[in-house]
């Protein structure tokens, strides 16, 4: 028997051995079977540029994954199918510093979708999606570029409001487009351009501001109308009183005359 042979026949050497294959064993299973557990088929995580990046591209996504690494620096869920963001979607995603949902069929996005990205994100992209109107305050505190582009928008105070409340991705601005409008003659138009000659939000506060007073005036009139026929019916009434009175014998109509004048006075 060899020298070798002894040592591997050794108790503490073949223990020692046996653990280290039991570990190793151990770390390939983990390796393996961990991002298939974890994430869902289509997404993967991988670095770029020294940024942790989980990239969920055309992966036939319905809704945000939740599985999603909490160190993540950049998330691509783009050409996807998720039709709306619900309340803290990406709360769990602290040093998010980009996140892409651009080409999919979005038409919702709730208050408080973004919170807990004010503090990183400085890149979000809701290009070529469904949305037609959305909410300034989904995007309250959101200090990040925004790419709104390519999206079949309303153009009313709401929209007006929205873009008065985010900043815009460099040379996305063109890409707002109206694709409907309270005014018809604004679609098709970029809406940077529309509101440059025309203050939605104005408008609708004047419209709101004549209807109040067509009411008000409306109520008005009806008050008046009272009037004057509650005033014509008791002088219709005293009238035809004092014709019966006339025709009653002169004792008993002095004595209801004085009466009747009395009433009316």
């Amino acid at each position: 028997m060899t020298a070798a042979q002894r040592v591997l026949l050794h108790p503490t050497t073949m223990g020692l051995l046996l653990q280290s294959l039991f570990l190793l064993l151990l770390f390939v299973l983990g390796f393996c079977l961990h991002p298939a557990a974890a994430f869902p088929k289509g997404c993967y995580p991988s670095e770029e540029e020294g940024l942790k990046t989980f990239r969920c591209s055309n992966a036939q996504l319905t809704e945000v994954p939740r599985d999603i690494p909490n160190d993540t620096n950049k998330l691509y869920l783009d050409f996807n199918q998720i039709p709306f963001l619900p309340r803290d979607a990406f709360q769990d995603l602290p040093l998010l510093l980009e996140l892409d949902l651009s080409h999919n069929a979005i038409t919702r996005v709730e208050s408080g979708a973004f919170q807990g990205l004010a503090e990183h994100l400085h890149s979000l992209d809701l290009s070529s999606n469904r949305l037609v109107s959305v909410s300034k305050d989904a995007f309250s505190n959101l200090k990040a570029k925004v790419n709104l582009s390519n999206n079949p928008w309303l153009c009313d105070c709401r929209l007006q409001e929205l873009i008065r409340a985010v900043e815009l991705a460099a040379d996305s601005s063109g890409g707002i487009v109206c694709d409907s409008s309270t005014q018809e003659e604004h679609v098709g138009k970029a809406f940077l351009q529309v509101i440059a000659d025309t203050d939605f939000c104005n408008v609708y506060k004047k419209t709101t501001d004549i209807a109040m007073l067509v009411t008000m005036f409306g109520w008005f009139a009806m008050v008046i109308s009272y009037l004057v026929y509650y005033v014509r019916q008791n002088q219709e009434d005293a009238r035809r009183h004092l014709e019966y009175l006339k025709s009653l014998p002169s004792k008993q109509r002095r004595s209801e005359e004085s009466s009747t004048i009395s009433t009316v006075v």
